[in-house]
């Protein structure tokens, strides 16, 4: 039968008459045949198999071989037995060499038709042995995905135990081996089924032998690590990504993060190879294990690794989002790196020239993901420009290719930045292991305490709070002429402030720069005095930098020099910012006169003859005195004798008797002015002051009498006078101060004012239009004040008498003053100019020369918008006045005059909204905790309030609606190229001074584990601290036990 079969064969007769007679041979399977026959026909059918000519010569054989082994078992048996499978396993079958897949077919194929038979065990055993070895020979992919597929259907076959953990590794390293030089698509989809066969291969082991997996995944972390310039492992590696169980993922990452016997230089390779693994088409979780990979590096701060590996595969990962298969993954691992790597552009600008054809081609493309895509896309972009802002010759394009396209929020990209960075809270991966020193939740940063510096940390945070203030400082150009400025140095700050990934910034230069001569190093100082001093050098600078750039012009003009020679400034500080940020109410005008600036008139009228005498002055801050009546609360025995004053040296701040000293004394008023209520004692029931009603108390009108008596020029005499204050000139931002601070000559000490005054979120100053010169002798000219004892606004607080003295004397006036009450007041009435609130200084302790300052601010987004909203939800249906609504009532200045809407939509804003500084900590809080802080700790009061002024017309002043230098609103401007060097400059110091100390700690803790130690650590983590860090627990790094020493 062999014979006739062989001859038929190899015959030259038509197919179809050779499959008849083939259909015969198979018949004939069924009769008695004897044993010779048989393995004769066995070995023309394994010969056929294997070496056929062609697939008809092998169809035959498979037939007549399942025919006869099926009906001759036994015989079957015999042919097909240990010896001969590891013959061919071994030495191949004749020419055929033992690697070629045909063999493992033919094993295949006879397996299934020998599987009922006892002697397969036998056969399961030499297999098992043979292709562990096979595997270590590191075969091609066909002759793996031939195995896998064999060993899938008869997992008898695949190595037990020990055995099979070694077989996984080998087989691990095989892939890691394997390469695929075809350029045809159907070349590569077959070589990606047969890579895909293999790691599936490895996944039914994992899951059946569960011990195999970590070992696996060892050898892998070693293949991909390896620094060998010889060895490129194959990224078919990808392909085992997808069969890692998601649930290891935390566990896997931070034991491969810790493990100490990784070096840095390994661990980069990996997270390369890993990046590279995105261009494999069919791998799912890629994308998750490498954001993971990042995450859990930046957790143990190896910012070092992270950065390297970020600026050299950045590109790659960009340029698979032009694949569609893999552009989702690729995707969301290009968003994960650029948007944690924020202490520098660079990486953003190095795929920045090819975001434009991205865009458009996704435009174009019709596919239906795509339109989504290009959404996310997008966002991710602008959240970039939004953090490097400033260099639009790189942005310009981009934003005309996205223009028809949603923009995000700015509060939306904040809160994505700030959850992204290395250093975010939010980082999952670093609960347990080392500390992070990273910002918090809300995405500010603190100002680190030098000494008993409170006092400056919570002034600069109000001002930048001040939003417009903040953006016209970044917005000025100033060169290196500049560089030894305060402004320069204010403005450095504020640009660490805004961008720094330090948790908290130590302003050292500043504080050199800024300090007081008067104010001793490392002693607690008034923070009312000092953003005095502060505003005042600021201004006193700006204006002698205008004098020198006007003499200088006129100079040039005089010598015929260059025209294109810069002339013009902006706020008097630079002329190179652009005129766009210009005030609009002359150049000449100082930044700090444009934004904190305003303008009161002081007019006495003598009651004699009716002589008026006005003069306007310049103010920055409102100092309010507290009304005698009302100063129950003083920490300070009762004063029934007068006091004298305390002169004030040329260096003494109001600390040590500066402008608040005497001002709120009642027994420096009038002899009139009842005193009794400055006692110890439960305060009266009658609602507590609010700000506005200090501010009236300081603009009431006060007689000026006996030892307080005004000369009149024209009676040439002392006379009984009238003396009135207004505001002329309302200022952009309103700086409050609380006159909380009182000399008491008796016991020659400082005593506090605790009583509690309410802050209103919206408020209203009245302010009158500047009278016409008439017997006014004005001293507009006069230079900017910050604060005089002798003629500014305090001397008023000195003199005015109590309400009652005011009640007594008002008939006298309506009699006597011949019209003068209206030449003091103005003809014209007031109109009510609305201000809300944005920061507030507090002050915590019982005296001046003690205690703790920290503040609240406003968390603004945008360039006011919200709350010139909130300005124009006014209802002007109710008549403001002072305090007093039309039907009588008085009138609740916790809410703007005749509100009709909530809380919320009048400028309290959401829980989130405000701020709380306390020096290097900065939380969330809300405007009930501003308020109400007074309640809760009595120590704790408001003493310097900041208000921004609203403009119906959406604008404010000219000011507040400006976008600086060409921002766009809601945006701070872009920072210039010395500054953002700087900030980059100082974000690469800090993230190695992470590294630094995350290394340390987990060389610590790793000492720390070596030690027996029978009840468990003594050394735990200090308890929380005002240092960057804050507090917490967290412990050191090191292994985990359920890994027992994993070493990827």
């Amino acid at each position: 039968m062999d014979k006739i079969l062989e001859a038929l064969v190899g015959s030259s007769h038509s197919v179809p008459v050779k499959k008849a007679i083939v259909r015969k041979v198979v018949e004939a399977a069924e009769k008695e045949v004897t044993e010779e026959q048989c393995q004769a026909l066995f070995a023309l059918t394994t010969r056929l198999l294997l070496l056929g000519e062609d697939t008809f010569q092998k169809q035959v054989g498979f037939q007549v071989l399942e025919a006869y082994a099926r009906y001759h078992r036994v015989e079957f048996e015999h042919f097909f037995c240990k010896d001969f499978v590891l013959g061919l396993l071994q030495q191949g079958y004749g020419p055929l060499d033992r690697k070629d897949p045909a063999v493992v077919d033919y094993i295949h194929s006879c397996l299934r038709l020998l599987i009922s038979c006892p002697s397969v065990l036998e056969i399961f055993t030499i297999i098992q042995t043979e292709v562990l070895r096979m595997v270590c020979e590191r075969p091609e992919p066909a002759l793996c995905a031939r195995l896998a597929t064999m060993l899938s259907d008869f997992v008898q076959c695949i190595p037990r135990e020990k055995a099979a953990i070694l077989f996984c590794q080998q087989l691990v390293r095989t892939i890691g081996f394997f390469n695929c030089p075809a350029s045809q698509e159907r070349e590569l989809r077959e070589y990606v089924g047969q890579v895909t066969k293999v790691s599936t291969l490895l996944q039914n082991i994992w899951k059946a032998e569960p011990i195999t997996l970590l070992p696996s995944l060892q050898e892998v972390f070693a293949i991909i690590s390896s620094t060998d310039p010889a060895f490129e492992p194959s990224i078919a590696l990808a392909s085992l990504v997808q069969h890692i169980p998601l649930q290891m993922i935390t566990v896997l990452i931070k034991s491969l993060t810790t493990d100490q016997n990784v070096k840095d230089s390994n661990m980069t390779q990996a997270l390369c190879r890993m990046i590279d693994w995105l261009s494999w088409p069919l791998a799912h979780h890629v994308d998750t294990w490498v954001i993971a990979l990042l995450t859990g590096l930046a957790a143990v701060q190896k910012f070092t690794i992270l950065i390297d590996v970020t600026l050299l595969k950045i590109e790659l990962v960009f340029n698979r989002l032009w694949y569609p298969i893999v552009r989702q993954g690729a995707l969301a691992v290009l968003s994960h790196m650029l948007l944690s790597f924020q202490h520098s552009p660079e990486a953003f600008h190095l795929v920045v020239p090819q975001v434009v054809l991205l865009v458009r081609t996704l435009k174009s493309d019709g596919l239906p993901t795509s339109k989504a895509f290009l959404l996310h896309f997008t966002e991710l972009i602008h959240c970039m420009m939004h953090q490097y802002s400033g260099f639009p010759d790189l942005y310009d394009s981009i934003l005309e290719a996205v223009k028809d396209l949603p923009n995000p929020c700015e509060e939306k990209m904040k809160l994505v930045l700030n959850q992204s960075a290395w250093t975010s809270k939010s980082n999952s991966f670093a609960l347990g292991l080392l500390r992070l020193s990273g910002k918090s939740e809300t995405g500010k940063t603190g100002l680190v305490n030098l000494g008993n510096t409170c006092y400056m940390n919570s002034t600069i945070q109000t001002l930048f709070s001040a939003t417009d203030f903040r953006r016209h400082v970044l917005s000025l150009h100033l060169n290196d002429s500049f560089a030894n400025t305060l402004m320069k140095k204010l403005q450095l700050l504020f640009a660490f402030l805004t961008h720094t990934q330090r948790a908290a910034f130590a302003p050292r230069l500043f504080f050199e720069a800024s300090r007081p001569p008067w104010f001793n190093a490392g002693s607690q100082q008034d923070c009312s005095e000092y953003l005095r001093f502060l505003l005042d050098r600021l201004h006193e600078e700006e204006k002698t930098i205008q004098a020198l750039r006007s003499a200088e012009s006129k100079v040039a003009n005089g010598l015929g020099a260059d025209t294109g020679a810069h002339t013009s400034t902006e706020g008097a500080v630079l002329p190179s910012v652009s005129p766009g940020a210009a005030a609009s109410e002359g150049s000449d005008q100082t930044l700090i006169e444009r934004m904190f600036g305003g303008k009161l008139s002081t007019g006495i009228r003598c009651m004699m003859c009716g002589a008026v005498s006005e003069k306007e002055e310049p103010f920055t801050d409102l100092s309010l005195a507290f009304c005698p009546s009302t100063t129950t609360s003083t920490f300070s025995p009762p004063q029934n004798q007068a006091s004298s004053e305390e002169p004030r040296g040329p260096c003494q701040g109001s600390v040590n008797g500066g402008s608040e000293a005497l001002e709120t004394d009642p027994a420096l008023r009038p002899a009139a002015t009842p005193v009794a209520s400055a006692h110890v004692g439960p305060a009266s029931s009658e609602p507590p002051l609010s700000v506005p009603d200090l501010v009236n108390y300081f603009l009431a009108p006060e007689i000026l009498d006996e030892e307080n008596a005004y000369f009149c020029v024209p009676c040439g005499s002392l006379q009984r006078a009238e003396r009135g204050m207004r505001v002329v000139a309302a200022p952009e931002y309103l700086i409050v101060t609380l006159l909380r601070f009182s000399y008491d000559a008796k016991c020659h000490v400082r005593r506090k004012i605790l009583d509690n005054v309410t802050i209103p979120a919206l408020m209203e100053l009245p302010v009158h239009d500047p009278p016409l010169p008439k017997h006014a002798s004005s001293s507009s000219s006069s230079p900017l004040r910050l604060d005089s004892p002798e003629n500014s606004e305090n001397l008023a607080k000195k003199l005015k008498p109590s309400r009652m003295d005011e009640d007594e004397d008002a008939d006298e006036r309506i009699e006597g003053g011949d019209g003068g009450e209206r030449e003091v007041r103005g003809s014209l009435p007031a109109r009510f100019v609305p201000y809300v609130l944005s920061s507030v200084v507090m002050h915590s302790g019982m005296s001046s020369e003690s205690g703790h300052y920290y503040s609240y601010g406003r968390n603004l987004t945008g360039a006011d918008g919200a709350q010139h909203h909130l300005a124009n939800r006014l209802v002007l249906g109710e008549e403001p006045g002072n305090g007093v609504q039309p039907d009588g009532s008085p009138v609740d200045y916790s809410f703007p005059l005749g509100a009709t809407c909530s809380k919320q939509e009048v400028g309290e804003g959401s829980g989130r909204d405000w701020l709380l500084f306390n020096d290097s900590r900065v939380t969330f809080t809300s405007f009930g905790s501003v308020q109400n802080v007074s309640s809760r700790f009595p120590k704790d009061t408001a003493y310097v309030l900041i208000y921004r002024k609203q403009d119906f017309t959406g604008e404010s002043g000219g000011t507040g609606g400006v976008a600086a230098n060409g921002m766009r609103p809601g945006c701070d401007p872009p920072l210039q190229k010395e500054l953002m060097d700087a900030i980059t400059k100082d974000n690469k110091l800090f993230l190695q001074e992470q590294e630094l100390n995350a290394r340390t700690q987990a060389l610590q803790a790793a000492s720390a584990n070596c030690s027996f130690n029978p009840n468990g650590s003594d050394d735990n983590d200090p308890p929380g601290s005002c240092g960057p860090s804050g507090g917490g627990g967290g412990g050191g790094g090191g292994g985990f036990n359920t890994v027992s020493r994993l070493v990827f």
